[in-house]
């Protein structure tokens, strides 16, 4: 299983599928790591915009802020971040 994670400068608000294929991405065995990497970008000041997983799986950016909120909620930072 792959998941593609799409960030991009802040402000962008959503991700066009039409531009999708000019856009940067990492790809991820694990939907965890995907998770991981989102918050490591959002922290770092730039934004996740995109996680896409070849299951189905597809998480626009007010989905990953969701489901980040919630993790460090329940966990703290969330699992595997420092």
């Amino acid at each position: 299983m792959t998941y593609r994670v799409y960030s991009g400068p802040p402000g962008l608000q959503e991700l066009h599928p039409l531009e999708k294929n000019r856009w940067l991405y990492r790809e991820f065995g694990f939907l965890d790591d995907a998770l991981d990497w989102a918050r490591y970008v959002n922290e770092g000041g730039r934004v996740t915009l995109l996680i896409e997983g070849d299951d189905g799986t597809r998480l626009d950016k007010r989905a990953i802020a969701a489901t980040l909120k919630h993790t460090e909620n329940e966990f703290g930072k969330g699992p595997g971040v420092h």
